[in-house]
């Protein structure tokens, strides 16, 4: 018995997409937009590439920090998987900013972080953009209220 692997041409199914993910695409790097994020310090920027992280569901992010910038202890209500685009990407885990527990992690690096884990950035040796996916709606609370660029 032979087997044909089915096609588009040769499937007629109905499947729901998610947010934004329903048609094709390809974004390039030269299109993307950059904004200031109101929690971020001000030289940082983000990037929307797939979905809505205001509402739940799946999106996509890219965070560029510029070099210097260091984003004080905070964590994210929801789990997130980060990866790094360019740049070194120096993260460390815990509620107040410790250099001596930085990470360095070189483009490539694929980072998992639990929701509600305590973790600050530091662009310590140039600019770095990284590549976030997650489920929303994207939370950020600052450890220390004194910390958030909001208030």
């Amino acid at each position: 018995m032979s087997h044909t692997p089915e096609t588009d041409h040769t499937v007629d199914r109905h499947v729901d997409h998610q947010p934004d993910e329903g048609r094709f695409r390809v974004i390039h790097s030269e299109d993307i937009l950059w904004k200031p994020f109101p929690a971020f310090p001000p030289a940082a920027r983000l990037a929307v590439l797939v979905g809505d992280p205001t509402k739940p569901g799946p999106y996509l992010i890219r965070v560029k920090l510029p070099a210097g910038t260091k984003m004080l202890p905070h964590r994210h209500p929801e789990d997130r998987i980060y990866t790094v685009i360019s740049g070194v990407f120096y993260i460390g885990l815990g509620d107040q900013f410790d250099e001596s527990k930085l990470t360095a992690n070189a483009p490539g690096s694929v980072i998992v972080l639990p929701g509600g884990q305590p973790h600050f950035h530091w662009a310590k040796s140039g600019e770095y953009v990284t590549q976030v996916s997650a489920i929303g709606p994207l939370g950020l609370a600052y450890i220390d209220p004194v910390n958030d660029p909001r208030n």
